[in-house]
């Protein structure tokens, strides 16, 4: 294993720039940069780790997280997955400051500003598709603070990388299950979390793409957006229920599914109905029989790998080996639970 003195001399500059670049303390040219970082990785140097640890708990690095306040369960399952990973990497002595706002890109523009303002070195978002957010995110990257999206994307924010489930594939799992369980044949109604989250509106075109292709006799009657909300998830199913009596399953993108199903379980009719998410109450429904599947995205593993790259990154100057980490999609249904 080479030192840090003949990799300096491979690269003809100072074991000083040397440091900086494999240590991450930045005054270094993207070109020398590039070119030490190289030259290490051929001669498979290891870094000091204990050297780095006090170098980088020197720095006080925050991380910011920013996330949504709706569903509550599902993202308290991606909060668990980043302080267990930050658990992990407490050596370093990375601050996590949580933020949690409505689907709203003003409210989501002003946690941006206040974690900034805070003195983040990194940001983990769950970004609301808009171009006041897309913007803010543009102006991080001009200040050298480095963005990982996690259960949503957004496009052209120059974010580093995205982690979580692949949410077109998604769409097209639920449609080829509502497919199976009806019969091919029968009338959905859809309830979404916001047309304004890129992963929600994934989904729908997955789901519609297979009913298009491999199940014509499935027909949408109706798509509605409940803001991850139960209370208008409840209301928009009962409308739903009253203005197309020929409906006979729902797919529930999102949130709201408590509330959507508590409408449903009121009735006496027998529907199929399709949700996301491994959580408690969507759990109860499944075990009563009115959910028939749910599409499970690991929230936890969102959360650490989300960290676990952000920290490569500040800690280690290591870039993502991908723009897309893709958590693995798992079907259960009452007998799995």
């Amino acid at each position: 294993m080479p030192t840090m003195q003949e990799i300096a001399t491979l690269a003809g500059v100072s074991r000083g720039t040397v440091d900086r670049v494999l240590n991450n303390r930045g005054g270094v040219n993207e070109e020398t940069k590039k070119k030490i970082l190289e030259i290490a990785e051929m001669s498979n140097y290891e870094p000091n780790k204990a050297g780095i640890a006090l170098a980088v708990q020197k720095r006080n690095l925050k991380i910011g997280v920013l996330l949504f306040e709706q569903s509550d369960l599902f993202f308290e399952d991606i909060k668990r997955g980043l302080n267990e990973k930050n658990e992990e990497l407490s050596v370093y002595g990375i601050t996590l400051l949580i933020r949690q706002t409505d689907f709203d890109a003003n409210a989501q523009v002003a946690g941006i500003r206040e974690l900034v303002d805070s003195g983040i070195n990194g940001l983990i978002i769950a970004p609301y598709n808009h171009d006041l957010v897309k913007e803010a995110l543009l102006s991080l990257e001009a200040d050298g603070i480095p963005v990982i999206t996690v259960n949503t994307d957004i496009n052209d924010s120059h974010r580093l990388a995205y982690v979580g489930s692949n949410p077109f594939k998604c769409g097209q799992v639920a449609g080829g299950l509502m497919g199976m369980i009806t019969g091919g044949c029968g009338h959905i109604g859809i309830i979404t979390g916001s047309h304004d989250l890129q992963g929600h509106e994934a989904r729908i075109q997955g789901f519609l793409d297979i009913l298009k292709t491999k199940y014509p006799g499935l027909v949408v009657d109706a798509i509605e957006e409940c803001r991850d909300d139960d209370y208008r998830s409840y209301e928009i199913v009962q409308k739903m229920l009253a203005d197309h009596t020929e409906l006979n399953a729902f797919f529930f993108t999102a949130g709201g599914v408590y509330g959507g199903c508590k409408a449903i379980a009121a009735t006496d009719g027998d529907y199929k109905v399709i949700t996301f998410d491994d959580i408690e109450t969507t759990r109860e429904y499944i075990q009563s029989g009115i959910i028939t599947a749910t599409i499970c995205q690991d929230p936890i593993i969102q959360g650490s790998r989300a960290l676990s790259l952000l920290a490569d990154v500040l800690v280690l100057g290591k870039q993502p080996e991908s723009v897309t980490h893709y958590t693995d999609i798992n079907i259960k249904i009452k007998e799995s639970l």
